[in-house]
């Protein structure tokens, strides 16, 4: 029988974003200038007011107040009628040295032998139905509010847009799980006082069916482009006008969003956030990692939808397990469990190795903190970053990468299946 499937995602602007954003900002230049540093730090936002707090063992000094301030500027709260602004704000923190009985579990004399930062299980999923092997409707509800967040800042059309907005898209499946159609989307966007309310909202609802919809569903590929029709129901702005907004609004907390951080509802989540921790946290480096082998496995052919779960106990190297769910689409002969096996031996998921392998101790931690961790585009950048003493430093970083597919023709030999050029 049919059936529908929703996921949401929020802009760069929700305050839960802002916290998130402040949280990698921070994490990023203690790796920048310490790459040993170990941070847990969490943020909130609410009207006129940013409190940061934490813990934290690193070489570096950073100002940490004027970090922040760079991250609410550079999302667009620039103006004190949105009574939360970077210039204006009042920053306090309260991060303080991390806990030596935590650390004791982490940190070894050979780095090899690094314990996981805590216990838990984290998650990894990955499906064909997208070239991004992320599920379509979170795949559509992000680019949605990265074209509107380009719109905000790029068009002469919509002069109107404020920072904070959240998007959601319903699409209804066949029983084989194909998708057939969009069926609902909603938008839900902060906005100035530009009109009597009534006419706000039309202006807004036209704006954006008639300018954001079609350059979101230009960027797609023709089989998707077909999902779209004169059917779907659209809500925006449903509940009327929205001024007031971001941390005015609602108070912001990091970590609040990981399931829009993941996969939209799909797979699994353990439950950890992500924004805010270094990579010696399990709950942060092993979810890319399973991320990782999840894409790899669809991307070799061993199945078109793969679940792995992977799970720690606190100051231990080696994981407690590792579980693998194929939906019954696996396409080779072999169990689920069967598959884990091999997953066990393509892949070395001791923290250090994962750390490694997907080199986790690089400032490449703010881009993950808007639209999603897992689906992204892996691709070299330069960074800058200048401490508090003044000291500038300037590297290349790989952004993304567990998204990379250079282990299918280790996979595809581990397997039996026909070796063929990595996409890396």
């Amino acid at each position: 029988m049919p059936y529908l499937f929703t996921s949401e995602s929020v802009s760069e602007g929700h305050p839960d974003k802002i916290a998130d954003q402040i949280s990698d900002a921070l994490i990023d230049n203690f790796l920048a200038f310490d790459r040993n540093s170990k941070v847990a730090c969490e943020t909130l936002v609410t009207t006129g007011l940013t409190v940061l707090s934490g813990e934290v063992k690193s070489e570096a000094y950073l100002d940490v107040q004027q970090i922040a301030r760079n991250v609410i500027n550079k999302i667009g709260y620039t103006k004190g009628e949105y009574m939360f602004d970077g210039n204006s704000c009042g920053v306090i923190s309260t991060i303080h040295e991390q806990s030596p009985d935590i650390n004791q579990g982490v940190d070894r004399s050979n780095p090899e032998e690094q314990g996981a930062g805590d216990q838990g299980m984290m998650f990894g999923y990955a499906t064909s139905e997208t070239d991004d092997y992320m599920p379509l409707a979170l795949d559509l509800s992000h680019k949605l509010l990265i074209e509107l967040a380009r719109l905000r800042r790029e068009s002469k059309d919509i002069t109107y847009l404020r920072p904070d907005a959240k998007s959601q898209v319903t699409i209804e499946y066949s029983d084989d799980n194909i998708p057939q159609r969009i069926v609902n989307i909603v938008v839900s966007t902060q906005h100035d006082e530009f009109d009597a309310e009534e006419k706000m909202l039309k202006k807004i609802k036209e704006d954006i069916i008639s300018i954001l919809i079609p350059r979101v569903k230009a960027q797609l590929k023709p089989e998707i482009q077909k999902l779209f029709s004169d059917n779907i129901q659209y809500h925006i702005n449903p509940t009327g006008k929205f001024v007031i907004g971001g941390p005015h609004g609602d108070t912001g907390l990091t970590g609040r969003k990981i399931i829009v951080d993941t996969y939209g509802g799909k797979g699994a989540h353990g439950g950890g956030a992500f924004s805010g921790k270094d990579p010696s946290k399990v709950d942060r480096s092993a979810a890319y990692a399973t991320r990782h082998i999840a894409k790899n496995l669809v991307a070799a052919g061993v199945a078109d939808e793969v679940l792995v779960q992977v799970s720690y106990a606190i100051g231990v190297v080696e994981p407690m397990g590792i579980f693998v769910n194929t939906y019954g689409s696996a396409k080779v002969n072999m169990t689920d469990g069967e598959i884990a096996k091999k997953v066990q031996e393509i892949f070395d998921m001791r923290p250090y190795a994962i750390e490694t392998r997907l080199k986790l101790r690089n400032p490449i931690y703010s881009e993950t903190a808007a639209y999603g961790h897992m689906g992204r585009t892996n691709e070299v950048v330069k960074k800058k970053f200048v401490s508090a003493s003044g000291q500038t430093v300037e590297m290349e970083v790989e952004l993304f990468p567990w998204e990379k597919l250079d282990y299918v023709n280790k996979v595809k030999e581990s397997f039996g299946l026909m070796a063929v050029e990595s996409t890396e």
